[in-house]
């Protein structure tokens, strides 16, 4: 048996390249489950793998895609019977692990969760690890307090993979969400998702002087990081919690404690590769009944396997909007 793949090779000379491939079934890696993946994603972890491996790669040749979708072919695992709709977000696939950007998937039965009724897989990756990560960054905000009405929510890198799914969610739950961009030609995709007010970046990219600003927000998704978060973090209203997902605008918080001591400030860090099952559950449950799947289809980007080397570069560049969704059989 065989099956297609984009596979990441690296040269002598360190150099990578990748291309669509044809291999056997034993190449695949150990696992009690394979499954044959019908939907996969694009997300900034696999841009790096793609290119020069960004440190997540420990070798070669590698097949790419941190998240998948599809139907169990095969299983040593009573949890699951070939049939059976399954979703897979994290534990390293993709990394350290064959993922994917594949047409079959050989993996641990405990990194994977059953596919939510109601949710198709093509509606799964559309969420994807960034739709993942988003609800598990509302989910936390909400059990810090947050409701809807007590004020505006910000999303930063609203565009992005994380911050398109985290409006649709916020806005769906009835938050009133302040998207921030850097791009104003998107004001009408954010609109369109439910943000009711669009906040130009180069309003928050600097940071001040004073560890407190007016209190603005009520809540925060931050997708970006950096100078960004350490300004935000001076504008969060007292008691309000800010959910960290990314690095996108750097790694280090040029932030004083300041926020935290006299305004009780919450900083929640939110992971998605090792969250326990329970939690994956829940959170899966969530997407299905909280995410409007009609505002999710406006966030894709369909794509190919032979499409990905080219969308790894843009997506590195920050050019990928909304969600790619790869049919991998295509």
């Amino acid at each position: 048996m065989t099956f297609r793949a984009l596979v990441v090779e690296k040269d002598e000379a360190g150099t990578t390249s990748a291309s669509v491939q044809v291999l056997e079934d034993s190449r695949l890696p150990d696992g009690d489950v394979t499954v044959a993946v019908e939907y996969s994603t694009l997300n900034y972890k696999d841009g790096l793998c793609l290119g020069s491996g960004g440190g997540l790669v420990r070798t070669y040749p590698h097949v790419p895609g941190i998240d998948f979708a599809g139907t169990v072919e095969t299983s040593d695992d009573p949890r699951y019977s070939p049939g059976d709709k399954v979703v897979l977000t994290g534990w390293r696939v993709g990394e350290t692990h064959w993922g994917g950007h594949a047409e079959k998937a050989r993996v641990r039965a405990d990194w994977l969760v059953p596919l939510p009724e109601g949710l198709t897989t093509r509606a799964a990756m559309a969420v994807g690890t960034a739709g993942f990560t988003a609800m598990l960054a509302v989910m936390a905000l909400e059990d810090h307090g947050l409701k809807p009405g007590t004020g505006e929510v910000l999303v930063t890198g609203a565009a992005g993979g994380v911050g398109s799914v985290a409006t649709a969610i916020l806005a769906h739950l009835g938050h009133e969400v302040a998207a921030v961009t850097g791009r104003p030609e998107q004001e009408d995709y954010l609109r369109g998702l439910g943000a009711s007010r669009i906040v130009p970046r180069t309003d928050l990219a600097e940071t001040v002087k004073r560890p407190l600003e007016a209190e603005t927000w009520a809540g925060c998704v931050d997708a970006v990081g950096g100078a960004m978060l350490a300004r935000v973090l001076g504008q969060m209203k007292y008691g309000a919690s800010v959910a960290a997902v990314g690095l996108a605008g750097g790694a280090g918080l040029p932030a004083t404690v300041i926020p935290f001591l006299l305004r009780g400030v919450n900083l929640l860090g939110i992971d998605s590769v090792m969250q326990p099952f329970d939690n994956r559950l829940r959170a899966w449950d969530r997407i299905a009944r909280d995410l409007p799947m009609d505002r999710v289809e406006a966030m894709i980007v369909p794509a190919t396997l032979a499409d990905l080397p080219d969308l790894g570069r843009a997506i590195l560049k920050g050019e990928v909007r909304g969600r790619v969704v790869v049919d991998v059989r295509a």
